[in-house]
């Protein structure tokens, strides 16, 4: 069987080496547009059982990410000048580059072949093989050339969104929700090396507008958040790296497969940032699909068909999880009228998996913390 994959990131790297590790006999080749030390971002954060899927199937590989993760128990909510702690959510972090370092040589130690700085324009290009793996990317070239047979939806969210790094480690993942000047914005930024964070700035449609963000430079609107942000930094620096606004782009496919072409990661579908999710369902996308071309190594078609069926369910019930969080971030100025605590508990229950008594055995000392609050509110 040969393989084409579009895509370097984790989603088409981690393909090649589960394919060509699981199928020996087959010939894979990746294809990514930038060079072999190029990356977009900062850190990658995933909850703190989220790789423990590879454990069965690749603990080779689990203990290799592993091994470079930053790890902490807690999430911080920053608000109204108090500091609330939810205890019992565990979270990692890792460098993105670090990741893709770790499944690039994954992928090359099993023979598959990375060929780097290649722009396909055209899948005509790709043709050659048996299967054809869109592991592109938001913006998929294999999506967006059969789009209408894909079934396609994007919704783009109204909030507006850049990608920082700090360089100070925060000792959680933290979010930090204030107004200044008038306008409300949120940051989300957790550690991801021990002196290094990744420091996202959200803000809504009004602020963007107000603020005059759209007509900054990636470096004024750097000075500017830094400005906007100076106490929760401390003395820190943002740093950029593609650092410019944009709006999420909520993306669904009716079909996942057209012929020998299929999509998974974010081609597929995105999972909002608010969940630290995308890659582990790149990643989950991945084992289910090798696992079914193993089930089915002498029919594409059915490996396919496989993928999907034993997939859907799980992507659906994450998706539909996701959508909740993301909502809940687009009105996120709407919340902020709330009081602290009552504001943290509307946060920590915003995607609907958590409720109050699931919450009461995760995070005893929040949940304490918000009764007493309660009462006396009450009193």
């Amino acid at each position: 069987m040969k393989v084409n994959i579009l895509g370097g990131g984790p989603a088409g790297l981690y393909a090649a080496y589960r394919i060509r590790r699981d199928l020996p006999n087959s010939e894979v080749q990746v294809f990514e547009q930038n060079d072999a030390h190029t990356t977009f971002g900062f850190g990658v954060v995933f909850s703190d059982k989220a790789l423990e899927f590879l454990r069965a199937g690749d603990s080779e590989t689990l203990d290799l990410i592993t091994a470079g993760l930053e790890s902490w128990s807690d999430i911080e909510i920053n608000i109204h000048g108090e500091r609330i702690r939810i205890d019992g959510i565990g979270f990692t972090g890792i460098a993105r580059l670090t990741l893709l370092n770790i499944l690039r040589e994954q992928a090359l130690s099993v023979g598959a072949k990375l060929i780097n700085s290649h722009v396909v324009k055209d899948l005509a290009e790709l043709d050659d093989a048996d299967l054809v793996i869109g592991a592109d990317g938001v913006n998929s070239l294999v999506r967006k050339t059969h789009e209408a047979e894909f079934g396609t939806e994007i919704k783009l969210l109204e909030n507006r969104f850049a990608w920082f790094g700090a360089t100070r480690p925060f000792d959680a993942l933290t979010q930090t929700f204030k107004q200044h000047d008038g306008g409300f914005f949120n940051a989300h930024h957790y550690r991801y090396t021990p002196d290094m964070s990744t420091f996202l700035v959200e803000v809504d449609a009004q602020t963007f507008q107000k603020a005059g963000l759209e007509d900054m430079s990636e470096e004024q609107s750097r000075v500017y958040c830094e400005n906007v942000f100076a106490d929760t930094l401390a003395g820190a620096k943002l740093i950029t790296n593609k650092s410019l606004w944009r709006r999420f782009p909520v993306v669904s496919n009716k079909n996942w497969t057209v012929g020998h072409r299929v999509l998974l990661g974010d081609a597929l579908r995105t999972a909002h940032f608010s969940i630290g999710s995308g890659t582990r369902l790149a990643l989950e996308d991945v084992q289910a699909l090798s696992q079914a071309l193993c089930a089915h190594p002498d029919n594409v078609a059915d490996a396919l068909a496989a993928y999907e069926t034993q997939r859907r369910p799980i992507v659906d019930k994450l998706a539909s999880a996701a959508t909740r969080s993301a909502t809940w971030y687009d009105n996120f100025p709407t919340h902020m009228q709330l009081p602290a605590w009552e504001f943290a508990m509307n946060y920590i229950s915003r995607s609907g998996r958590i409720d109050h008594e699931r919450l009461r055995a995760m995070s005893p000392q929040f949940v304490a913390g918000y009764e007493a609050w309660k009462a006396t509110a009450a009193s």
